[in-house]
């Protein structure tokens, strides 16, 4: 698949943003999309990217979409059945969609993004501010806008290519241990397979080891991917899917009070609260419990109810290691409350050796934990695609799945990661993601915990949250 064209698009294809992953997915379009440069416009807050967009004569203008010049700028560019890539920052996913779908377009973004400030906005509830408020306000915008046009909320990998992941993950359980049975084609079948699995804990679970040369410096922050993104979600309440089997919610654990009720968050932020979590070249790992969609969308799919009983659901979260360097820039970030340092770095050309591990642990069932994910290095991720990182292009290699998706499938209407058929998706996506990896292993989070010093565990169920939050 490496230059083969998956679909031919007539229609404009217009990025809103373009940092690592706009710049990242440009050369997989133009390599697996039928489509002319005179097709895409680029719209960005600031200058990155403009000599790639002009190297491959597309139209690139600086233009900061605002609520008061958003439809003024995109209204007159918008036809039926043209393409809106949202891969920006502070710009609200829910104000592009709602366009999109009165001017017949499609839409795609990795993850619903409000208006600049409101991740920072004192003055709103952490329910305002969290990814659980977001969601079920893109759900409430679902049901009044009813059918139409696709758009695809929150595929990159992670949310994104982690849904299909979990999907594929419960077959191969369900294979290694015997059990018999046909894919399921329906939300209850495949929450119904989870708990038959006895899954309790689902992770996204990531370690990134990209290393880099110059090192992080004194009031810099470095990360491989969007540091504005990161420090948005990263300041952002932690938050998790609820399991059914918790027994221990923690003290600063709160519920919404509306909504789906699958998710709680904690009264502190993402990047001040650490998790343990497990790859299969890492081993275990403290990771931050960064605030993700898929925590929160995994979670609801998965909800086993008898009528407004609650019978079943995972525990779902995200326990993100990144690179070295981010993990020094996030303990400055924290020691300076949470204001970003002076300066800031996205490596590319800088790393000179490393990889991602991404992806979802199973824990719970009868084999123990199984990971099951993409581990890709800096310099295969070289080979596969220009202008792009292990982290980019795992995230691009997401986009690109759900991009084609939505061009064969334009009337899908709103539509999440969990509810797209997983093996259309993984079949576009896995030329970029490296080596697929599935592993089990009989670590849990308490293995050698309590030895020096005592801690409150629970060590009647290793699955309970209380034993994987450290802090």
């Amino acid at each position: 698949m490496v230059n083969e064209k998956l679909f031919k698009f007539n229609g404009k294809f217009i990025f809103i943003g373009f940092g690592s992953v706009g710049q990242g997915f440009l050369p997989l379009l133009l390599r697996h999309v039928d489509i002319l440069s005179a097709q895409i416009r680029i719209i960005a807050a600031d200058e990155r990217g403009r000599i790639e967009a002009e190297s491959q004569n597309i139209s690139f203008e600086v233009n900061l979409l605002t609520p008061l010049n958003y439809r003024q700028i995109l209204g007159p560019l918008l036809e039926p059945g043209d393409f809106l890539l949202n891969v920006s920052v502070n710009v609200s996913s829910l104000a592009l969609i709602e366009l999109c779908h009165t001017r017949g377009a499609l839409y795609l973004d990795t993850c619903i993004e409000p208006w600049m400030g409101d991740y920072a906005n004192a003055s709103l509830s952490l329910s305002d501010r969290s990814n659980y408020g977001s969601r079920e306000k893109a759900l409430a915008l679902r049901r009044k806008l009813g059918d139409g046009p696709t758009a695809i909320l929150c595929h990159g990998v992670n949310p994104g290519l982690v849904s299909h992941w979990v999907k594929q993950a419960l077959l191969n359980i369900a294979h290694d241990i015997g059990v018999d049975l046909e894919t399921p084609e329906t939300r209850d079948q495949w929450a119904k397979l989870a708990q038959m699995l006895n899954i309790s804990v689902i992770q996204c679970a990531e370690r990134d080891t990209q290393a880099i040369n110059p090192p992080k410096r004194i009031d810099e922050f470095v990360n491989t991917w969007s540091i504005d993104g990161f420090v948005s979600e990263g300041i952002q309440p932690a938050e998790l899917g609820w399991g059914s089997h918790e027994k221990h919610k923690p003290s600063d654990g709160r519920r919404h009070g509306f909504g789906c009720d699958a998710a709680i968050y904690l009264e502190r932020p993402g990047v001040q609260t650490q998790v343990y979590g497990w790859t299969p070249l890492e081993g275990a790992y403290r990771g931050f419990l960064i605030t993700h969609n898929e925590s929160i969308s995994i979670a609801d799919y998965l909800t086993v109810k008898d009528g407004n009983k609650l019978c079943y659901r995972p525990t779902v979260y995200y326990a993100y290691h990144p690179c070295d360097a981010a993990v020094l820039s996030v303990h400055e970030f924290n020691g300076k409350n949470l204001k970003l340092q002076s300066k800031t770095r996205l490596p590319m050309d800088d790393i000179y050796d490393g990889a991602d591990q991404l992806g979802v642990l199973l824990m719970g069932h009868s084999k123990g934990i199984y990971w099951y994910g993409s581990v890709l290095s800096i310099h295969e991720a070289r080979k596969l695609a220009p202008y792009n990182n292990a982290t980019s292009l795992q995230v691009a290699a997401g986009v690109l799945g759900g991009v084609i998706w939505a061009m064969k499938n334009q009337e899908a209407g709103i539509i999440e990661p969990d509810e797209m058929p997983f093996e259309d998706i993984q079949k576009v996506a896995a030329p970029y993601l490296g080596k697929m990896v599935a592993q089990y292993s009989d670590w849990t989070p308490l293995k050698g915990r309590g030895e020096l010093f005592e801690e409150d565990l629970d060590k009647s169920d290793p699955w309970q949250f209380k034993n994987f939050r450290v802090t």
